[in-house]
């Protein structure tokens, strides 16, 4: 069944007409601004000009105050400080960035990533051990603690205080510490609930250098980091996170950190800092380095100090990148020959494969991977130890958190939000989680197993030109919450100079026209190579699609980025 496309939505004549009156735009422009909840002027000028003067007050936060505090004390009596953070791109530009704001009052400090093999997410209990022998005072942890109450506790026992920056769902219990940063909680007020963990940890620096008399704009030496974040973690890029997500590409164009500048001069073919970069050519070499290996060497560089230091820790990620993209190509692979070799699996609503022999450090990566063919909530698990472990994926319309809660009788432990989650069982477990799993998504529909592809309206190729273009980009930065713009147009067909392109011929390079347009304009189309004996011919498709621009030798021209083709 081909991908669903909708529209955005269709608000009446009416409501635009007195919106682009109000904002003083053409209705173009104020559907668009009304597909992303922007309804009046202020909202307007705050979207088009994110400003750090809006960022929201920290103390707002549940047990700001308490974090602070303890944090002061930390200072004032010479504590053993931890910091302590997930291994994935979220977690180490935390704990970089904190480590490197605290470590100038805390002389007395250092930081810890788990093994994602030995120790698996979140705070673990050779942590714990090691921080009771080590005579540590005081844990910050950044991306992860919220579920970890029995092990908060034993801590606090020994006489260890906790201090938890999260963003994930809270769980039914809260965990012994000092403070617990999560906008999450019922009781916390916090006007924006969807940082990230480096978000959240940010938030906390702000509020330190208050209570420190400090400069407010100290933070924002940061802001490079928590864009990475941002970007990595795939939180909305609205409301606050917009604002941090504006001013960090800035920064990262203009003054990164060594570390990030490095990889971007040795990794980056492209002059402009954007979200999709970062996606694609930073976040994946910082995260490899956790999937593969060692997450340390991602925060040694972030934290490099020399430029030889920075150079070796770069190509040591970039080989460790290398490794992550073959460990992804060959499990994915093995994955999906499973899957579609098992006619049991293949009727069910959901996917959950398991290999004892996959590695632990890329199922997140593979899970997204089949979900991408195969359009379910998806599962994939292998084996740690004497325990299964695995990550989730989820489709559109499907709480994949709520649904794991729902088979937690079955679960050691897990934790997440509704597209994305992790989990440990016991390999006697298996079955009855996956059959309880597949009943979770007992009412999802062929409907609701259909990709959706939303677009902005239907135009001519006619009407892209560079004027459009020019006012998309200041709809930028771009991600969920505010994904880049998608437009149809019905009818075109290749002018004769379609290729293939790529070492298999998964893609096309078309040069489109239509009806309403005589002159060519390129086209890029990933994965659609199959269809090059149907379109060679000149045969009349539908396109969905953004507007880009392509650099080359110089020039620079538009382009469009085809996500989606319907054959007419």
């Amino acid at each position: 069944m081909p991908n669903q496309w909708k529209k955005t939505s269709e608000p009446d004549e009416t409501t635009i007409s007195k919106l682009a009156q109000k904002l003083g735009v053409t209705s173009f422009y104020a559907q668009l601004l009304f597909h992303r909840n922007i309804l009046t002027a202020d909202q307007a000028s705050s979207f088009f000009s994110p400003d750090l003067v809006h960022l929201h007050d920290p103390f707002l936060f549940k047990d700001m105050e308490e974090a602070v505090n303890r944090i002061d004390q930390a200072v004032q009596a010479d504590h053993k400080v931890w910091i302590y953070g997930d291994y994935d791109v979220d977690g180490t530009t935390s704990v970089a960035m904190f480590y490197s704001f605290l470590r100038t009052y805390v002389p007395n400090i250092d930081y810890y990533i788990p093994d994602r093999e030995k120790e698996g997410y979140g705070l673990s209990e050779q942590a714990v051990e090691l921080a009771i022998e080590s005579g540590v005072n005081l844990i910050i942890t950044l991306d992860c603690g919220i579920r970890s109450v029995d092990l908060v506790q034993k801590a606090k026992d020994k006489g260890i205080d906790f201090i938890i920056c999260d963003h994930h769902e809270v769980g039914g219990e809260m965990p012994a510490a000092v403070a617990v940063l999560d906008a999450k909680r019922k009781d916390c007020e916090y006007p924006y609930k969807e940082l990230s963990a480096c978000g959240v940890g940010f938030k906390l620096i702000q509020a330190l250098c208050r209570q420190w008399d400090l400069p407010d704009d100290r933070p924002f030496d940061y802001l490079d980091l928590v864009a990475v974040s941002i970007a990595s973690d795939l939180v909305p890029i609205t409301g606050e996170n917009r604002i941090l997500a504006y001013h960090g590409l800035l920064k990262l164009a203009s003054s990164p950190s060594r570390g990030l500048r490095t990889i971007m001069d040795k990794f980056m073919n492209s002059s402009s800092v954007d979200i999709t970069n970062i996606v694609f050519m930073i976040g994946p070499r910082i995260n490899a380095a956790g999937r593969v290996s060692s997450a340390n060497a991602a925060v040694k560089l972030l934290l490099a100090d020399s430029d030889l230091d920075a150079d070796h820790l770069a190509e040591e990620l970039n080989a460790h990148n290398k490794r992550r993209r073959d460990l992804d190509k060959t499990i994915t692979e093995q994955a999906l020959h499973q899957l579609e070799n098992d006619l049991v699996q293949s009727e069910r609503r959901t996917t959950v494969l398991f290999d004892e022999n996959w590695h632990k450090g890329i199922v997140g990566i593979v899970a997204s991977r089949v979900l991408e063919r195969h359009y379910k909530p998806t599962i994939i698990l292998t084996q740690s130890g004497d325990k299964v472990v695995g990550s989730a994926r989820s489709i559109e319309g499907f709480d994949i958190h709520n649904a794991l809660q729902q088979c937690a009788p079955f679960l050691e432990q897990f934790g997440g939000h509704k597209f994305a989650a992790g989990m440990t069982l016991k390999p006697e477990n298996l079955e009855a989680f996956r059959q309880a799993f597949e009943q979770t998504a007992s009412e999802l529909t062929p409907e609701d197993l259909t990709p959706r592809l939303y677009y902005e309206f239907e135009i001519g190729l006619g009407n892209v030109t560079e004027a459009l273009y020019a006012n998309l980009k200041r709809f930028a930065p771009f991600g969920p919450g505010n994904l880049k713009p998608l437009f149809v147009t019905r009818n075109v067909w290749d002018s004769g100079n379609l290729r293939t392109m790529g070492s298999d011929n998964d893609h096309l390079r078309l040069n489109l026209v239509s009806f309403d347009r005589s002159d060519a304009i390129g086209a890029v189309a990933f994965g659609f190579g199959d269809l090059y004996p149907k379109l060679r011919n000149g045969r009349k498709f539908d396109v969905l699609y953004s507007i880009e621009e392509n650099h080359f030798r110089g020039n620079t021209t538009l382009q469009i980025m085809v996500k989606d083709i319907h054959l007419v």
